[in-house]
């Protein structure tokens, strides 16, 4: 049977899959479309299987946000190239993900991936991560989401994709000056990469190793052990300044930390303002 060029087309436009795939997928299957569909995404599955060792870790970050602030979900998908993280097939697929992530209360990738993915009818999201890794020729996955729910949730999307927050603010609704503010502190998230909220959230066993650390240092400088106990605690607490959201200096007004921006935009609007929770993806960590 010839493969005529519409014939090419009208696959190509089914599958987003390239022309020499497409034309080769008819020929294999004698011009059957929906025959070629199957073949295509069996290569798909093909080459999920071939590159299932290798490791991705370019990929994107995408966020999606209930129209009333008050639920949000960030999303992380990998792939082998930044080339790839960077196609229409890549940013689509996250793109439709967080969107549907953000319909459905699921808590595990493996319970995303087993869902119908709604623009397949008949197919699930793994099966639609397996059609992108039959367009793009690398594998691709899923790593993690996070998703919030509460008084006003917030994201920010930083450096083309790569740095993505979400943030919980607490207090105040989803006004506009409370909105304003709590993109600032996503984005001061993005640039500052707090470990911890407060100190008093800070890992016990990370907060033990510094100050092991601050000790052995100050004990090599040879001063008497009262000074070496002020080394310390002075190392700790510029420790805590550059590990603790709202111990840190705002990113817009260094002369005030996060905590006192928290607190002015409160008094503004005459409510207590605080952060519930925050996380930060950054592709590839």
């Amino acid at each position: 049977m010839e493969i005529t060029a519409e014939m090419v087309k009208t696959l190509r436009e089914k599958t987003d899959a390239g022309m020499m795939d497409c034309k080769k997928a008819l020929k294999e299957t004698g011009g059957d479309l929906e025959a070629a569909i199957a073949y295509l995404r069996q290569k798909g599955l093909a080459v999920a299987s071939k590159r299932a060792g290798r490791g991705t870790s370019e990929g994107l970050v995408w966020a999606h946000l209930a129209p009333d602030h008050q639920a949000g979900v960030l999303l992380e998908v990998n792939c082998e190239t930044d080339f790839v993280a960077k196609t229409d097939s890549f940013q689509e697929l996250g793109s439709r993900l967080a969107e549907q992530l953000a319909a459905a209360a699921l808590e595990t990738v493996e319970e995303l991936l087993a869902q119908t993915a709604p623009h397949l009818p008949g197919l699930t999201v793994a099966d639609y991560v397996n059609d992108v890794i039959a367009k793009t020729g690398e594998k691709c996955h899923v790593r993690r989401f996070i998703r919030y729910q509460g008084d006003l949730v917030t994201a920010y999307i930083h450096h083309g994709g790569k740095i993505g927050v979400l943030l919980e603010l607490q207090g105040s609704g989803a006004t506009p000056e409370a909105l304003a503010a709590a993109k600032d502190l996503a984005m001061q998230v993005a640039a500052a990469n707090p470990l911890a909220l407060s100190q008093e959230e800070l890992s016990a066993d990370l907060v033990a190793k510094e100050k092991a650390i601050y000790e052995a240092q100050a004990a090599a400088s040879g001063k008497p052990a009262h000074i070496v106990e002020k080394m310390v605690a002075g190392r700790l607490e510029k420790f805590y300044k550059e590990v603790c959201l709202l111990q840190q200096p705002f990113v817009k007004n260094p002369d005030q930390t996060v905590a006192q921006f928290l607190k002015e935009v409160g008094q503004k609007l005459g409510k207590e303002l605080q952060v519930r929770r925050f996380t930060r993806y950054q592709v590839g960590t």
